[in-house]
Order: C-alpha cells, then sequence, then structure tokens
C-alpha cells in the first residue's frame, strides 16, 4: 500500500507552521513511499548514513487549528541552538497530568465528576458527557501549565522539560495508517495546546523531551498511561499502531522538540511485553529515522528490567542518537517504605554507579523521573479510591509506618527536620543525573502534593533556585 507522507517544500519557522494549520497542505510537495508492514523483528538496524538529513517540520492538514491566542505567543519565538547532549548536562522537570491526566496530581478534575467510577482519562471519556468532558479538558489544557510556567522553569536554572503526551491526542488520519484512527472514548483535542507549549518552550530557551505516555490497550495497565488495569498493549495491531503514530510525530513536529521518547514505562515485567519491547523500540526508531532525519534525538526506557538488560542495544553504529530513560522512586514497596533517611540516601547513591557503568559503554543515560516522597501517602498516588502502603490504608495485614502527617499536601505543616532531610535527598538523587547526562524531576507542580511538587520545593528551599547550588556537593561520595 502507498501512503502520503508530506514535507514542507520549504522549512516553516514555528509561526507559520501554527498560523498556517489546516491551509498547510497547499503549501506542501507530496510523494509517496512504500508504507511498510513492519513486523517486530524483522526490521533491520542498519547504520545511519553519514550527514544530517534533517527534521520534516510541517504540521499536517489533520491537525487542530490553533486559536489566534497561540499563534500570536509565537510570534516572538527566537530560534533554539541545538543541545548538546553528552557534553551539556540536562536538568529538567516534568510536566506531569498537564495532556495525560493523573488522579494524584489533579484530584480536583476526578473529584468535581461526582463519580467515583471515574479513575482514569479513559472512564473520564466514557462516562461523562463529551461536551462537559471537552470543556473540563480545555479548561485544563489551557490553565495548568501557562507561559508563566516555562518562564519560571528557565528561571530556576532547568533547561530541559519533559511532556507526556497520549496517543488519543494525535491527530493522525488515515492516510498515514492501515489501522483504525477511533479514540474513543478518550477525548481528544490537546494538539493545538502542546503546539503552542513548544512555542513557549522555544521562546524562552526550554528544550523539549516528548514522551509517548500512553499507548493504544495501555502498556503497563497504571492510571498514567491513560487506562488503568490491564496491560493489552501487546495484543492485536496495538503496537504496529504505536509505530504509525511515532511515526506521525515524528514527521510532524520532529524539528520542533529535541527528543521523542517512544514510550514511557512499558511493562517488561509482564511476558507479552517483554517478548516484544526490544524490537518495538527498533522499529519505533527507524520510523522516526525515515520521517525526521538524524537531528532528533530518540529515547526508550528500561521497561522495568534494570539497564543492564539493555547492555549492547542500540548502541552505534547499529542506531544513531539514543539515550536511556531511567526512573526510580522509593515509595512504590514496602522494603523502600521502610528504608531510614540515611538508607533512602544511600540507595540513591548505589543507583549512580549502575548507571555511570551502563552509560560509559553503552547509550547516554537520562534520569528521567524521580522526586522528592518518601511515602506513597499522596492521596490517591496508588490510584484513584486506592489508600497508601504507609498507613496501612491500602492493604490490610501489611507492615504500616505510621501516620501520613506532615509526609505529604501542604509543606507548612512540615518540621524542619524533614525539609532538610528533603534537600539532602533531592541533592542525592541529583548526583545520579549529574554523573551520566542529566536528569529530569516529577513533577512541576501538584494540587496538594508539594513533596512531589518542583515549584513548591523551590518556594520551600529544599530545591535551591540554581540546581547546581549544592549544599552536600559530595553526599554520593
Amino acid at each position: 500500500m502507498l501512503v502520503a507522507f508530506c514535507s514542507a517544500s520549504v522549512s516553516l519557522p514555528l509561526l507559520l507552521v501554527l498560523l498556517l494549520g489546516a491551509l498547510e497542505s497547499s503549501a506542501q510537495k507530496c510523494r509517496l513511499v512504500p508504507k511498510q508492514q513492519i513486523q517486530l523483528g524483522t526490521v533491520p538496524q542498519a547504520p545511519l548514513s553519514g550527514g544530517d538529513s534533517g527534521n520534516t517540520t510541517g504540521t499536517s492538514s489533520a491537525s487542530p487549528s490553533p486559536t489566534s491566542s497561540e499563534s500570536s505567543s509565537a510570534s516572538a519565538t527566537p530560534s533554539l541552538a541545538p543541545f548538546n547532549y553528552g557534553k551539556d548536562t540536562v536538568r529538567g522537570v516534568n510536566l506531569g497530568g498537564w495532556f495525560v491526566l493523573e488522579p494524584w496530581i489533579t484530584p480536583s478534575i476526578f473529584e468535581n465528576t461526582n463519580n467515583s467510577d471515574i479513575v482514569d482519562e479513559y472512564t473520564f471519556g466514557q462516562m461523562l458527557d463529551s461536551g462537559y468532558a471537552l470543556d473540563v479538558l480545555q479548561n485544563h489544557w489551557d490553565t495548568w501549565i501557562t507561559e508563566d510556567d516555562f518562564i519560571a522553569i528557565n528561571a530556576a536554572g532547568l533547561n530541559h522539560v519533559r511532556m507526556q503526551l497520549g496517543y488519543w491526542s494525535v491527530p493522525i488520519t488515515s492516510e498515514y495508517t492501515n489501522y483504525t484512527t477511533s479514540v474513543s472514548p478518550y477525548i481528544a483535542g490537546a494538539w493545538p495546546y502542546l503546539l503552542r507549549a513548544l512555542g513557549w518552550a522555544k521562546k524562552h530557551s526550554v528544550h523539549v523531551i516528548l514522551d509517548l505516555h500512553g499507548a493504544p490497550g495501555s502498556q503497563n495497565g497504571y492510571d498514567n498511561s491513560g487506562r488503568r488495569g490491564s496491560a493489552n498493549w501487546a495484543q492485536g495491531t496495538n503496537v504496529n499502531r504505536t509505530i504509525d503514530i511515532i511515526r506521525f510525530v515524528a514527521g510532524q513536529i520532529g524539528g520542533m522538540i529535541d527528543v521523542l521518547e517512544l514510550l514511557n514505562e512499558p511493562a517488561g515485567y509482564q511476558s507479552d511485553i517483554h517478548g516484544i519491547i526490544a524490537d518495538y523500540w527498533q522499529a519505533a526508531y527507524q520510523a522516526v529515522r525515515e520521517v525526521a532525519g538524524t537531528s532528533l534525538k530518540v529515547m526508550i526506557g528500561d521497561a522495568f528490567l534494570g539497564v543492564d538488560n539493555w547492555d549492547g542495544f542500540m548502541t552505534s553504529p547499529d542506531a544513531q542518537g539514543v539515550l536511556m530513560d531511567y526512573h526510580q522512586y522509593q515509595v512504590f514497596n514496602y522494603n523502600q517504605l521502610a528504608m531510614s533517611y540515611d538508607e533512602h540516601i544511600a540507595d540513591s547513591c548505589q543507583v549512580l554507579s549502575t548507571l555511570q557503568s551502563y552509560a560509559k559503554s553503552n547509550l547516554y543515560t537520562i534520569s528521567g523521573e524521580w522526586s522528592n516522597a518518601i511515602t506513597d501517602c499522596t492521596k490517591w498516588l496508588n490510584g484513584r479510591g486506592v489508600g497508601a502502603r504507609w498507613d496501612g490504608t491500602w492493604q490490610p495485614g501489611q507492615q504500616v509506618f505510621g501516620s501520613c502527617d506532615g509526609y505529604t499536601g501542604n509543606s507548612s505543616a512540615w518540621s524542619d527536620d524533614y525539609k532538610t532531610f528533603l534537600r539532602k535527598y533531592w541533592e542525592s538523587q541529583v548526583a545520579i543525573g549529574e554523573a551520566v547526562q542529566g536528569w529530569v524531576f516529577w513533577t512541576w507542580k501538584a494540587e496538594n502534593s508539594d513533596d512531589w511538587s518542583y515549584q513548591k520545593g523551590l518556594e520551600g528551599g529544599w530545591i535551591p533556585q540554581d540546581p547546581t547550588d549544592l549544599i552536600y556537593p559530595d553526599i554520593c561520595s
């Protein structure tokens, strides 16, 4: 089958991309290329040819038209020099809960539905009137993160944001895929807000890692994938559909981002996903290179298997411009919760040597998610309606560590000793990222969970205004 892949006849600046939107098709020069039926395990990983073929930066006519405010926001957008990965250190923050809802980040959105069965973005679209749901989401997309946040992120000495995207927000059309383009019951419409955000990032000298956080069928069964329950991504046509979505995103906005992360936290501990994840990384990588050239970096993850499981995988010369994303939290099992303050820090520092060893002989590595939390006390962190391990409100008969008071929520009630520890703990995890190619904190803001909020950490003083201003520079020595 032949599918049209279009590239702009001239390289369009972001302003024109946002302004022309649906009119752009008349200014494009299209070429027909074979649409391969990619079978995992058969995609060759030939070395890339020399030179940089550049990125496709056009926006398809399938994309929703941006609003006038989005167009005007890009009018003063300057150019942003490419980031030198491997030489310069990534220091960043995730913009969690913006384009993929998470009940613990914005509990008010879920509480306001007055329906306790709405536990994720899937059920949000499924159980609410579509017009009402779209109104709520549009208000959220417009207000949760604003241009002021990008200004503040830059002022805090950060050079990256990692932005989450659900597949249901990608306006792929049937000319770009052989698979269904239906996203029901999800509510589509975030794409123009994403475009506006990319303009803000460039305007304020912030580089972007765009992360496919939710894939068809759910790659991990967590609400942060868009659908809580079973991880069915490896079933049916979901994987090949995801490859087409990645190809579309890379082709449409590859020139507006720095790194495209192929999938967030696939459940590699599940046998069916474990069996195909390596081949998916390779196939999706190849799809990116087909449409976006070599200047766009590609990020993969360890799929909960540990970086050592990926020794020698997708390294040069078989692949180019690939980074590894590693996530570390210390709150999701009882052994971690039982650790003392000093043990939490020691555990962070132990990860440092593992990642450093891997990065030296394999891929540039980013510590792409971590937080200041040492409890799972945040309301709905384990899912809407689910309690915490820490205080015994989740699973009866398990170890209880005490009250959640003073560990999460509003930091005004926290002790000075706890805040001092949070500074040490923050620095111990920064040390991990600084020992490899960088770090990205989870997350910039949350409605009522200051231990997870970079913004509140800046206000409270346990995160410094300059991330290189360390009180404990030898904390992992």
